[in-house]
């Protein structure tokens, strides 16, 4: 299809998009006549494959030439035919309780054949091509908004307005101009000098010392290895910004790092609206969607850009911040966003471009090469113990192996045989010998039946010997039953234990603390959620089992030797729950890496932890906010990907980030006074 569309010469044809369309339109035209249409007996209508009629737009302008709409301007939306600025006027206005207005309906293709063929909306420039299709004005759908786009684009101007980048910056003599003009928020209007200008400083400007404390926070950020480029090359501390953000860098920011970045800076009200945004993004761009909870996810968008357009001036307000509101409607209706924005094709169309030799005949290079592979990848379905071409084998699923720093160390007695209980503890086939243990243990010492720690403690003290003469002994019987897994497994391991620095779990690195501090990224940082008892104190004698996170941090990676399997752990130092984790009023779960607890616990499987990364707490000295990675594995988000005590599957906000209802109990209302104290002035020459 990509190839079809090709289009030569060194201009594209704008409106006249429609001449190289016109093949497409007839192969739809015999598609539906050959077919005699298809009927949705869900909605009572007709309609066709949304895979072939849905087009994804990776540029707005793009989205004008398609839909014939002037997408500048008055009248910018071609969705809702609505203005922009248009949250406060168009949707009731936001009083800071609990009237918030609703997203404006989108126009139908009757109005909009009405408006192009009548002349009644002049900012229709042509009739699109599309609607020569019978059932196009029927579809809900007709053009998909790319959330790709949308996010970079909002994302460059909070960041250019906030550490105020040339070019990027919303705000101006002319912003301010146009609020004077406007009525709103007057004292903000500029002071002519003779050579320079003051600009009052307002609720979104920083001062001198918070965009330095923004860039240094950015800048000592480390991700995991694939979550995003390098952090700290996008940084400039000499003149305090952001430079070369890429598409992917804004969707890390607005995601997760954002929010983290600003959490010092910035009045309450001003900061908390971003951070709201930045929220939206996160749950619209979630592999599994509550479609129970999209009507609220409306609502307080529009919410969330009143409240921006309370604190942010009006030039902000451009049609890309407006088509955030029509982003829930699209996911209502085509589902997830990950099906249909640009990533995928951005990151194919490098591949095409490598496919080049010949600059001179571009379009010849990509045919013959994508043949090629085509023709190569043929042939590997007929051949045993062939890879798929062009699929590394350590991102393919289920994939774990060792990849560096390998070095085999005897370690302590004390810690192997704890590494090696935690293995039979969660292992399916010695479960019932830990039940057939227990018993054994309230039989001998029937004082302490009612004491549950004193047994738990005396079980770990005592199982690993119990089991291998237990399974000795099974072992000499007739038709014992015994495992060859489990007659290992009672053995125990090697002593000699292979310790690597960096490990692969189901495409997933894991490093150690010592690796990461020699490089560029952060691998180090785990997250598990256990069944475990809990304590209310060292003198309780009677715990409770419940579920429990715990984070962590990777100290060695162990490749337990039992002589026919091996099996990798992680020995980790554990945050301390009770005085080294705290949530706070948004929800951040803050840690203190410096408190260490649960020395006596300290091995999980590696098959069974989750990657988190660990980022500088710019309110909280010493303090660090957790982030998670983004599950990579589609075929196991439902039920599987799991962070805190908060599921996907049933909460919008997930990857550490809080629920937007927090939001209600502490929006501030903003006074008559618009200058922001503790600023200093812009000077424009």
């Amino acid at each position: 299809m990509m190839l079809t569309l090709l289009i030569s010469g060194p201009k594209q044809p704008g409106n006249d998009i429609d001449v190289y369309l016109e093949p497409l339109i007839d192969d739809l035209k015999s598609l539906w006549d050959g077919i005699g249409g298809v009927y949705d007996a869900h909605n009572g209508e007709y309609f066709t494959l949304r895979a072939a009629l849905m087009w994804t737009i990776n540029d707005f302008p793009t989205y004008g030439n398609l839909s014939g709409c002037v997408v500048k301007g008055y009248k910018a939306c071609p969705i809702c035919g609505d203005d922009t600025p248009s949250h406060r006027r168009q949707h009731a206005a936001f009083n800071g309780k609990s009237e918030y207005g609703t997203p404006p309906e989108p126009l139908t293709g009757e109005e909009v054949l009405h408006m192009v063929e009548d002349g009644d909306r002049v900012c229709w420039k042509k009739k699109s091509i599309f609607f020569d299709l019978e059932y196009w004005k029927y579809l809900p759908v007709r053009h998909v908004l790319d959330v790709m786009h949308i996010e970079k684009n909002v994302c460059d101007s909070i960041i250019g307005t906030l550490l105020e980048i040339p070019g990027k910056n919303k705000d101006g003599i002319a912003a301010r101009l146009d609020l004077l003009n406007m009525g709103v928020k007057t004292d903000l209007q500029p002071e002519y000098g003779e050579r320079r200008t003051r600009l009052p400083p307002g609720p979104w400007n920083l001062s001198r010392a918070e965009k330095r404390e923004v860039c240094n926070s950015f800048y000592g950020m480390k991700v995991p290895e694939g979550y995003s480029s390098n952090i700290k090359n996008l940084v400039s501390l000499q003149d305090s910004r952001l430079l070369g953000l890429k598409s992917h860098d804004c969707h890390t920011l607005m995601q997760q790092l954002l929010p983290v970045a600003i959490r010092s800076v910035l009045e309450k009200h001003a900061r908390y609206a971003i951070t709201r945004l930045c929220f939206f993004f996160n749950a619209i761009c979630a592999k599994t969607v509550d479609v129970s909870k999209l009507d609220k996810l409306e609502e307080d968008v529009v919410v969330t850009l009143c409240l921006l357009e309370k604190y942010f001036p009006h030039s902000f307000f451009d049609i890309m911040v407006h088509l955030v509101v029509h982003l829930v409607r699209e996911v209502r209706l085509c589902g997830p966003v990950y099906f249909r924005w640009m990533y995928p094709f951005e990151r194919y169309m490098k591949v095409l471009k490598g496919y080049v030799q010949n600059r001179t005949r571009p379009e010849g290079c990509i045919a013959e090469r994508y043949i090629a592979e085509e023709a190569v990848e043929f042939c590997t379905e007929h051949l045993s113990d062939v890879s798929t071409v062009g699929v590394p084998s350590s991102q393919k699923m289920g994939v774990s192996k060792p990849l560096s720093g390998c070095t085999v160390s005897v370690v302590d007695r004390d810690l192997l045989n704890q590494a090696h209980l935690y293995v039979l503890e969660n292992t399916e086939e010695v479960l019932p010998y830990i039940e057939q243990h227990m018993i054994h243990i309230q039989t001998a010492y029937p004082k302490f039946r009612k004491r549950t720690k004193w047994l738990q403690d005396k079980h770990n003290s005592t199982f690993i010997q119990w089991l291998r003469l237990k399974v000795q002994s099974e072992l000499n019987e007739d038709n014992h039953g015994v495992s060859e897994n489990l007659r290992w497994l009672a053995a125990g391991p090697n002593m000699a234990v292979p310790l690597y620095r960096s490990y692969l779990i189901k495409g997933i690195k894991f490093n150690i603390k010592a690796q990461d501090d020699v490089r560029t990224t952060q691998n180090s940082g785990v997250y598990l959620l256990a069944h475990t008892m809990q304590v209310a104190s060292a003198k309780d004698k009677n715990p409770i089992l419940s579920n429990m996170g715990f984070y962590g941090v990777i100290q060695e990676i162990w490749d337990l030797d039992y002589q026919k399997f091996t099996i990798p752990v992680f020995r980790c130092d554990w945050i301390d729950n009770t005085s080294g984790l705290v949530v706070d009023e948004l929800g951040f779960t803050l840690v203190d890496l410096s408190k260490i607890g649960h020395r006596n616990d300290q091995f999980v499987l590696a098959s069974q932890v989750k990657q988190v990364f660990f980022v500088d707490d710019p309110m909280h000295r010493g303090w660090s906010v957790v982030l998670s990675m983004p599950n990579r594995e589609y075929n196991d988000v439902i039920g599987d990907d799991v962070l805190g005590d908060v599921r996907i599957e049933c909460e919008p906000f997930t990857r550490g980030m809080p629920n937007v209802d927090t939001f209600d109990e502490v929006v501030v209302e903003l006074g008559s006074q618009n200058i922001r104290d503790g600023c200093e002035d812009i000077w424009v020459e």
